[in-house]
Formats: structure tokens, sequence, C-alpha cells
């Protein structure tokens, strides 16, 4: 009998046996699928790993914002001079020059503590009585026991020596103001000379009235001749004054009282107005200073009060010096006060020795510690604002100042803020100025609401048409029809929004401004012809119906659509002439008070919810084709048509994933940038009127990042702002997680 091929026996078989290889094949997909397993997993822990890096990194470079100033003692050293009264320091706080009761200005090595230069004042009858740095210029200023008022300006010329710089003090030429013609001593004073020489004294003589002295100084350019004329002006007794204090530009001088009163007084041309008088008696005026931009007024008051006043115009078109802010008070009268020269810090020490550092946008008390000389005579912060000296009889001390965030807490970010020259506090964005004396804005509440607006807007349009859409092309739509329809929505996707953004910005938002009461206008009139479009279908001879292709019916839908919209826009021009007066950007604000601007939130809406439309209706579609077969055919053949079916049983089982395709679509407008930032205008500010622009989070950390110095408030506030963005992102994505767990679970038993 021949053997068999297969058969054991047989001498032809070779290889493994079914068994074996069933076993090895096993083993290689074990394999394999292990393999998967943990490039999976691993590319997953990649992912989240990546994700808590970034929000590590943006938390670290956050974090210094959290932080409050540190201030040092540096060192300490003894004055061989009489009382220092007043005194400057270089930006290096290498060299000061002191002005001392002696009446010399004294030039002190601030290493060593040793006096290197004296200069004599000339002209001191009576001896120097009382003297102050001013508030804003490189310039001493005394009053003498004899009547008159001293303004000595400083500058400091740095040169190097090899690798060593070397820094000198030149003492300009003293401008000597006459107040009293009878040589008496003089009360409250205050002093400002410009670089040519011209300059504004004022100071309340021992009888009370008010004396003004100003000198003109005027160069002819030709002979380089100096003409110098002088003026003066004196008006009745305001009160006993304790402190006067003159702006930079010689325009305002500020007064307060031992009453408790402030006075001001405007001058033009040299001659003062009638004073203003504000504030309720109380607690005396000890001293006052101006920070820098000479618009905050600070107050100190011998009950420790501190307090911020600025000129506010009111409703009736007058300004009046209105308080803003008040600080936490010191223990004793307010005796010194001394402005940074680089922001709204200022520094305060009262007659305990406590010393304080304040900011007075942010409204924060920033540091406060014992002065390392209770009884001092002078205060001066350091020109970069990164020291302070001070100094008291025979005694003068540096101190160091890290400070480099005083513009923000949560009030300057999140709450309204009376920033000067506004009327009333508001929420403002804007980080950068043309001057030096420039406050900072940088309030975030005007960003966060710009991206809730633009994602609000953007999803009106793009929910219902996605979610709609998705819903009709897989319950209605012939699949021959849906076979190109939904690849063709999906590759929408992969339009770059940068040319969404052109297009919105540069195309539709002009187009859009000439025929937007027809667009309005279809809003309405679009659904209506669709519904027209149907009911005629339905009514056509059936011998016709039966004569269209399956799925051709989209096409005249579409037809009545784009007929419609074309009517709708033929006839905008006809809508504004009938019933808009003729132009509709003047009819809205005559009726609703809302103005338009060109590049506003409709325009965005459009373009933005046509980007996240394909996000939309793809997962969205496929929530709807996934609902099982059998509850659509059990549904229909309990008889319920096939809109009831759609509406009662396949939707509700589809909503967990419809719910997150509204979520990612969220996400998607939540982080959007190049559309918002190129067809909005950018314009940061608090209004939900749809034709305004906005400024969204994102947007703004695009525009800003480039020009922040690294470090810098600027920098990390918008480090914060993205911080503020991802958190806003999670949050919103967690709750939905929620929710569609939820509504998973609830319709689970369908």
């Amino acid at each position: 009998m021949p053997v068999s091929p297969t058969s054991p026996g047989s001498p032809l078989r070779s290889g493994p046996g079914r068994e074996e290889m069933a076993s090895r094949t096993s083993r290689c997909r074990l394999w394999a699928d292990g393999a998967a397993s943990w490039v999976v997993a691993g590319g997953g822990m990649a992912v989240v790993a990546s994700i808590l890096g970034i929000l590590i990194f943006i938390v670290f470079e956050v974090a210094p914002l959290l932080r409050g100033a540190q201030v040092h003692g540096d060192r300490e050293f003894v004055l061989s001079l009489p009382e220092p009264l007043a005194f400057l320091t270089d930006e290096h706080r290498s060299h000061a020059v002191v002005l001392a009761a002696d009446g010399g200005l004294h030039t002190v090595d601030l290493a060593s503590g040793v006096e290197i230069a004296r200069t004599e004042l000339q002209e001191l009858d009576g001896g120097v009585r009382v003297a102050h740095a001013a508030p804003g210029q490189p310039l001493l200023t005394a009053a003498t026991g004899g009547g008159r008022v001293v303004a000595v300006p400083i500058a400091w010329n740095v040169s190097f020596d090899a690798d060593r710089r070397v820094v000198r003090a030149a003492v300009g030429p003293s401008v000597i103001f006459e107040l009293d013609p009878d040589r008496r001593p003089l009360g409250a004073f205050a002093a400002r000379v410009d670089d040519a020489g011209s300059g504004l004294a004022a100071a309340q003589l021992a009888d009370g009235r008010l004396a003004l002295v100003g000198r003109n100084v005027t160069e002819n350019p030709i002979t380089e001749e100096r003409e110098e004329t002088w003026s003066r002006h004196e008006l009745p007794d305001p009160g006993a004054l304790s402190a006067l204090v003159l702006s930079t530009d010689g325009l305002n001088l500020f007064g307060g009282t031992e009453d408790g009163e402030l006075v001001w007084w405007r001058i033009h041309a040299g001659r003062p107005a009638d004073p203003q008088r504000f504030g309720d008696e109380g607690p005396a005026v000890t001293v006052l200073t101006l920070l820098i931009g000479d618009r905050s007024l600070v107050v100190g008051r011998a009950d420790g009060g501190i307090g911020i006043w600025f000129p506010v115009r009111g409703p009736d078109e007058t300004v009046d010096l209105t308080p803003i802010r008040d600080f936490p008070p010191l223990p004793r009268a307010v005796r010194l006060l001394a402005p940074s020269l680089r922001d709204k810090c200022f520094l305060a020490q009262d007659d305990s020795g406590l010393l304080g550092l304040y900011h007075s946008t942010s409204h924060r008390l920033l540091w406060t510690g014992p002065s390392p000389i209770p009884g001092a005579s002078a205060l001066f912060f350091t020109p970069k604002a990164d020291g302070l000296a001070v100094a008291g009889a025979g005694k003068m001390a540096l101190m160091r100042v890290h400070n480099p965030h005083p513009e923000v807490s949560l009030r300057a970010l999140f709450g309204k803020v009376w920033y000067e020259g506004y009327e009333r506090p508001d929420y403002v964005w804007q980080s950068t100025g043309g001057t030096d004396d420039f406050e900072p804005k940088l309030s975030l509440t005007p960003l966060l609401v710009g991206t809730l607006k633009g994602t609000f807007y953007s999803l009106i349009v793009a929910i219902p048409l996605g979610v709609a859409g998705a819903m009709y092309a897989s319950q209605f739509m012939h699949p021959r029809v849906k076979h190109y329809v939904k690849p063709t929505v999906e590759i929408m996707a992969a339009l770059p929004s940068v040319v969404l953004g052109f297009l919105a910005g540069l195309w539709l938002a002009p187009r859009m401004e000439r025929v937007l009461p027809g667009v309005l206008l279809s809003l309405l009139a679009a659904p209506l012809a669709i519904l027209i479009a149907s009911f005629a279908l339905r009514a056509a001879p059936s011998r016709w119906r039966r004569r269209l292709a399956p799925g051709s019916e989209l096409a005249l839908y579409l037809v009545a659509l784009a007929l419609t919209l074309w009517l709708c826009l033929q006839a905008s021009p006809l809508l504004e002439a009938l019933w808009l007066g003729g132009d509709f950007r003047d009819w809205l604000m005559r009726a609703t008070g809302l103005r338009y601007d060109q590049r506003n939130a409709v325009v965005v809406g459009l373009a933005m919810g046509f980007a996240v439309i394909p996000f939309i209706f793809s997962i969205a579609e496929d929530a709807f084709s996934n609902v099982p077969r059998s509850l659509v055919s059990g549904s229909l053949a309990l008889g319920a048509d096939r809109w009831q079916t759609v509406t009662r049983v396949v939707l509700p089982t589809a909503s967990p994933g419809i719910f997150s395709a509204i979520m990612i679509g969220f996400g998607r407008a939540v982080g959007e940038t190049m559309i918002v930032l190129m067809a909005t205008g950018n314009t940061p500010i608090m209004d939900w009127n749809p034709f305004n622009g906005f400024r969204t989070l994102s947007a703004n950390i695009a525009v800003e990042i480039p020009e922040a110095p690294h470090g810098a408030t600027l920098y990390r506030t918008l480090f914060l702002a993205a911080l503020l963005l991802f958190a806003l992102t999670f949050a919103v994505n967690t709750a939905g997680e929620a929710v569609r767990q939820r509504l998973r679970r609830r319709y689970a038993e369908l």
C-alpha cells in the first residue's frame, strides 16, 4: 500500500507541524501585542510628561510675580560733616552730594564714607534752615534764614580709566530766588529749575502770604547772548502751610495745611490762579511729594496716614484733586518721602523710625522694616530704584532694594484700577507707553473677556452648523453623496488659520461692512428658503421626483440657499435706504448706542466658526454613525418616523460624542491666535457688542512677547496669561469630560 505524503511515516514530510506553527504564531503575536502596548503606553506617558513639563515651565516663569520686595542692609558709615538736610546719589550708588546745615555741598564716596570734595554755596544769609531733593530732578533746593530759596542742579559725569569706572559730581550754577525782600525766615517752600536755568520758587512768608518768584532765561541763537527776566506774585494767606511741592513743568503747585487740607494752585505764565481746596479737616499734612510724571501726589500725615491724590476730570468738565487710594498707616507721623525715578514706587519713614516701600498703581505695601537711622533727616531713592539711602546727624546708611515686579497685584491684574488721567476705575491693558513716566496697565480681565467673546460668537456659528450638518449627513444623506461630503468638510480643517485670518481681515471685513443689513436678513431668509424648497419638492408630481437621482435633492437646497443669500446681499443697499436712514453704522449708533468697527466679533465669528466646523462635524458625525442600527430599526419598527427616531433615539444616544465634539471645538476656538489677531483690530476692550473688536489671551501673547524684555514684569505677565489659558482649557475639558461620562452612563442602557 503506498504511503500518503501527509501521513506520519511519509518521507516527504518536513518542517514543524501545525501545532508547532500555531504555537510559534501565538508567541509572535503575544510579543507584538506586548511591544505595541508598551509603545502606546510610553507614547501616552510622554504626552502627559510633555504637558506637565510645559505647565511646570510656565509656573516657574510666573512664580517671581508673587514675591514681594526684598530690602537688605548694605553699608553704614559716619559722616564727618554737619547734619545732612538733603542729598542725591548717582545711579551706581558710588557717590553722593550732600547739602548740609552749614550751607556746603559735600561730595561723599559711598564706598568709604570719606568726603572727597566740598562746594560752598554763596548768598546764604541766615544759613540753611530746610532743604529738599526736588522730586524727579537732580536738584537740591534749600530755604535760608534770610528769605531766599537756593536751587542747585547736580550732574554726574561718568568716565572710564582703563577698566575702572570714574564718577564725578558736577555742581551747576546756583539759582537764587528772592522770596522775602524783608529777609525773614521762610515757611514751607518748593522750587524747580530746568536745564536752561529758568525756574520757579514758591514759599510761605512769615506774615502768611504765599510768594511766587519766577526766572525766565532766553538765549539769542545768533549771538548766544542770554537774557534773564524775573517775575513776582503774592497771594493772600492760604492758611498755615506745612508742605509745598511744585511739578517739574512749573504749572502746578500743591500745598498741605496743618488742618489736613490740600491746596492746589494752577500756574500759567508764572502767574498763579486762585487756589482750590480739597479734603476735610483732619490730621495735619506733614510732607508732600510727586511721583514720576507729576500726576500722582503722595500725602503724608501726622497720624501716619499715606494717601495718593491726583486730578480727575468730572462730568461737568471740571478737574478736581481727588483721593484715589490710601495705604496702611505708619505708627507715627510721616516725616520723609522719596519717590522712585523709574516707576510709581516711593519710600516713606515716620517718627518711630519705621520705613516702608510702596507702589501706587498696584496699591501695594511692598516692604516695611526698621530704618537704619530712626531719626533720619533725609531720604533718597537711588536713580535705578535698586537701593535707598538715608542720612541723619553724623551718619549715613545704604540699603539694597530688589523689587523687580512692583506693578503686579491681584487688584492690578483682575480688578478695577484708577489710573492717572482716567475719570473712574477701569479694567485696562496697555503694556507700553511713549514716555518714561508711563503707568503700566496690566489688567488681564479684558483679555479674558475677549477670549470668551471670540469663543462665544464662533461657537454660535459652528455648533448649529456642525452638529446639524453631522446629523443630516449621518441620518438623512444618501451614502453616495456622503462619500464626497464628509471628506470635503474634513479637508477644511487643513486650511491654515493665517489664511483664514488674512481673508477675514482684508476681504470679508470691508465687504461685511457694506452688506451687513443683508447678512442679518439672510439669517431669517435662509431657513425659510430651505423650508420652501422642501415643500416644493414634496408638492412636485411623483413622476418628476422619481426621475431625480437619490441624494440629488441636496443640489436643490444648495441652489435655493445660494439664490436667497444673493438676493439678500443685493437688497442690502435698499434696506439701508428705506429703513436705516441710508447708513447702517449711523443708525446703529443712534438707535442702540453701539459703535460699529470694521473688524469685529461678527467677522471673527464667521471666520473662526468656519475653522471650528470641521472638527465638530467630523466627531459628531462619527457619534451619530456609531449608534447601533438595532436601536434605529427597533424605533422604526414600533411606528416612529425617521425624524422622531433621530431626535428621540439617535440624538440622545450620540449625545456623549456630540458633547465631546463641542468641547474640542471650544478648545480650538479658545486657543486660536491668527484669526483673532488679523480680524479683530486687537483692541483690549471689555464689551460684548458683536460689532466691536476685542483681544484674546493667545493673540495678546503673540503680539507682546517679541517685545517683552526677558524676565521683566510684562514678560512674566504674558506667561501668566498663558497659564490662565492653560487653566481655562483644562477646567472646561475636565468639566466636559465629566458631563460626557454622565451622559454615557445615562444612555448606555438604550
